[in-house]
């Protein structure tokens, strides 16, 4: 039977996320072969069904008459990408979705478990159900954001999630491409068709950071958690005497186009530096909570134990930071996250002043959630 090379790429990509790897990474080694129809149909599979997975599993437990976690890996997979197709992607033949994926199962060395599949696909096609969107966002972190953000927030946020992200680029002076409409910040454009020519895509979200450093030609400046390196890459739009670092040198490497000196150092132990610095930006590691739509795995791995020990990590890394700003300097502290813990409360733990504050909330906000903090000393 032949097999629609897109669902052969989404359904390898989700059993590697399945084991750990990152979606962004897997879909791309895995679908670099593909044309960009192809790889726009796998692309599809793979973000959708992790976006989806609470209300797929929900749908597949009533289907199967089996929890879940009783089945093979390879079987569930198949069933969620193939369910997400027939719910969602209304420019995808069911009969297609279905067939494609109990012959996955197949050759996933699983044959005993075809018929169990091919049964439960054609089922969800006899007997639709309807499933609650709030069943794709943990119970934890919706209750978290309404206790932070009150109930009709929370819900914004957790739509949000289930969409794809809108494109953005960053363009600064020179001129955007067709298809590309000016934003609220200064450079970022939103790229509504077509392709970004020479330009990186950037969210909004993380080209609002940037400028709160109020950057001037000359100024010394430290990123201190770099990777991988489009807000360097911002900043560098101004002439200024830059230094990156990252924790790994795997990562690091990303920023040698740059063409600035590249630091692999841990930030959260004293800086190896004898200078100041005018300017610092401490894009601290975090849990990524307001990128939910771009990297949906996060929510079905982090945990509240997690949050609490990157607190910790974030509050030595902005310490540190602050250790080798100069007198006068600016340092902002941001992350991708919507957690008062990785936020707010690091930044209270620092005793340094707020000059002021930004935070950008998916559902509310375009792009992404974000959170920083200009201080100083």
């Amino acid at each position: 039977m032949k097999l629609a090379q897109a669902r052969q790429a989404a359904f390898a990509a989700l059993l590697a996320v399945d084991r750990g790897a990152w979606s962004a990474e897997a879909l791309a080694a895995k679908s670099a072969h593909l044309d960009s129809r192809d790889a726009g149909l796998a692309s599809d599979i793979v973000f959708g069904t992790l976006r989806r997975q609470g209300e797929l599993a929900m749908a597949i437990t009533q289907y199967a008459k089996r929890p879940m976690g009783k089945l093979d890996p390879a079987v569930r997979i198949a069933l969620e990408m193939a369910l997400y197709q027939i719910r969602f992607l209304d420019r995808v033949p069911s009969h297609a979705a279905v067939n494609d994926s109990v012959e996955l199962v197949r050759r996933a060395g699983k044959s005993s478990a075809a018929a169990f599949t091919n049964a439960v696909l054609r089922r969800a096609l006899r007997e639709p159900i309807v499933v609650p969107e709030t069943a794709s966002t943990p119970a934890w972190l919706l209750e978290r954001w309404t206790a932070q953000f009150g109930p009709e927030c929370a819900q914004a946020i957790a739509r949000a999630s289930l969409r794809p992200p809108e494109r953005y680029i960053r363009v600064g002076n020179a001129t955007p491409p067709e298809g590309a409409e000016p934003t609220d910040v200064d450079g970022c454009y939103r790229l509504t068709s077509g392709d970004p020519g020479p330009f990186r895509f950037q969210d909004i979200g993380s080209q609002a950071v940037v400028p709160l450093l109020d950057l001037q030609p000359g100024h010394r400046f430290l990123d201190l958690c770099a990777a991988p390196g489009n807000k360097a890459a911002q900043a560098l739009e101004i002439p200024v005497e830059a230094i990156a670092c990252d924790l790994h040198l795997s990562r690091a490497k990303l920023l040698l186009p740059l063409g600035i000196p590249i630091v692999t150092l841990d930030a959260t132990q004293p800086l190896p530096f004898s200078l100041l610095f005018d300017r610092i930006l401490v894009d601290a590691p975090c849990s990524g909570t307001g990128t939910l739509d771009r990297n949906p795995e996060i929510k079905w791995r982090l945990t509240p134990a997690d949050i609490a020990d990157l607190q910790t990590r974030q509050i030595a890394i902005l310490k540190n930071a602050m250790a080798n700003l100069a007198p006068d300097g600016l340092i902002v502290y941001s992350t991708c996250s919507l957690e008062r813990e990785e936020n707010q409360e690091v930044v209270a733990a620092s005793t340094s002043e707020v000059v002021k504050t930004m935070e950008r909330i998916p559902g509310r906000d375009p792009g992404d959630g974000f959170f920083a903090a200009l201080l100083r000393r």
